[in-house]
């Protein structure tokens, strides 16, 4: 059977589809599809009870914690920087009780763009509010820039080469979180991935590889998915 991976989801006040205009649970399809394309099945984990996030990861193989939103500063002791956006508060609350059950048994973890962000903070890590030349200058468009791999880590032996990447993002990682590898960078400095030690398979990457062909990273989840052993998974 493929590995089940569950995708946190955007909650919008409102939606446009058809003749509708509703409230909805949505994720941009390059995710499942990055998820389907790496040999995985996918499921959509909408913003719910944070007390329901460890029965959720029980029935799951691996976790995505998709992108989104600006992490609500408190969540860090910060105070807001003027250039942060408004909190989800409810995706804020499900997607830090994923992650720590994801963390707690063991389950495989990959954070993307804020999903990397908010596993920094789940472990004690705090952000940078605001920072330039990291996203298309096209409203609604992703840029583009090179990514550099720190050798020796699980990020650099899945992507031993510099690597050019789709990204939109204006916060990134300050001081990490504990147990928190910095695992690639940017050419400005940027903290572009990060990993907790094996035997746990725990990445985050900053930028967006459902926008891109490449799988590597997604590939690298569902094969620790169908191996939990591997993992150290209970």
């Amino acid at each position: 059977m493929k590995p089940l991976i569950g995708i946190s989801t955007y909650l919008e006040e409102s939606a446009a589809w058809g003749v509708w205009e509703l409230p909805a649970a949505l994720l941009p399809a390059g995710y499942p599809q990055l998820v389907q394309r790496s040999g995985g099945l996918a499921v959509m984990l909408p913003p719910d009870d944070p007390a329901e996030a460890a029965s959720a990861v029980a029935r799951l193989d691996g976790v995505v914690i998709a992108g989104g939103p600006d992490v609500q500063p408190v969540r860090y002791g910060a105070e807001p920087h003027p250039r942060t956006g408004p909190p989800a508060l409810e995706r804020d609350a499900w997607e830090l009780a994923l992650i720590q059950a994801a963390l707690a048994s063991g389950t495989p973890l990959l954070g993307i763009c804020r999903g990397m962000q908010l596993l920094n903070v789940a472990l004690g890590g705090t952000l940078v509010q605001h920072v330039e030349g990291h996203t298309s200058p096209v409203v609604g468009r992703f840029g583009e820039h090179p990514v550099k791999p720190l050798p020796g880590t699980r990020y650099g032996d899945l992507v031993p080469e510099e690597f050019d990447v789709p990204t939109h993002h204006h916060q990134t990682v300050d001081r990490l979180g504990t147990g928190l590898t910095a695992s690639a960078f940017a050419s400005d400095g940027t903290v572009e991935a990060v990993e907790l030690p094996a035997p746990q398979w725990v990445l985050g990457v900053q930028w967006h590889p459902e926008m891109g062909l490449d799988t590597r990273v997604m590939t690298a989840l569902v094969e620790a998915a169908a191996t939990p052993a591997v993992t150290g998974r209970r």
